[in-house]
């Protein structure tokens, strides 16, 4: 899952960024409106963590653009403004919540993971292939019943495989889906952290399910075909 904080006060958005990364997302930072604007339309995000006060371009004008381009983008008004007109604006202007400052990280997660989990409405919480089951809410991967301790990387990587089980996901999928916006690439990341992946996958499991096809990429096969 990739996040967007926008936040003009540096510190904040950084401490929010580390803070979201630890459980397991990939997040890229915004310190101004229009920046913010300009990355929302070329790079593709779950959520928004929204502030109002933005230089350059209001957060409310911010989130109508988001509205009218994206309407299911998933946006979470993170403000000092605290009035309920300011909560009732953000919200009739289609904020899914509002949370104000200061604030406690642990609800900001909690807030985070319940927006997130709307991905899921239609599937259990659980997403299981073959062998292996994903808990989307507590963050966490089970192989044959045992917990798998992945890198936040390596979480992300087979989160996407596994939510696009039998799918072929090409390298450049999972560059634009699982890093930041300025990472290069031209790297070998995606390959170094798979053989990571593959690595821990095959002693818990006892098989590699991550099959490659050159020109395709790579798909997440249960058990039963790998």
């Amino acid at each position: 899952m990739r996040i967007l904080v926008v936040e003009d006060e540096r510190l904040l958005c950084d401490g929010i960024a580390e803070d979201l990364r630890l459980e397991k997302y990939t997040v890229d930072c915004c310190y101004d409106g229009p920046a913010a604007c300009e990355r929302l339309f070329v790079e593709p995000y779950d959520l928004v963590v929204l502030d109002l006060n933005l230089p350059g371009m209001d957060g409310l004008e911010l989130l109508r653009h988001i509205r009218t381009e994206q309407p299911e983008l998933r946006v979470l008004i993170l403000s000092a403004r605290s009035q309920l007109s300011d909560k009732v604006a953000g919200l009739d202007l289609g904020a899914d919540d509002y949370l104000t400052k200061p604030f406690a990280l642990e609800e900001l997660e909690a807030r985070v993971r319940t927006l997130l989990r709307r991905e899921f409405r239609q599937r259990e919480s659980l997403v299981q292939v073959g062998a292996l089951t994903l808990n989307t809410v507590t963050r966490e991967v089970s192989g044959r019943g045992e917990p798998l301790p992945l890198t936040p990387r390596e979480f992300a990587i087979l989160e996407h495989l596994m939510l696009h089980r039998g799918c072929w996901i090409s390298q450049e999928e999972l560059m634009e889906h699982i890093w930041e916006a300025d990472a290069n690439p031209f790297s070998n990341a995606v390959r170094m952290h798979i053989s990571s992946l593959r690595k821990k996958l095959r002693k818990r499991l006892g098989h590699d399910p991550i099959q490659t096809k050159v020109g395709r990429g790579y798909r997440l096969a249960g058990e039963e075909t790998a």
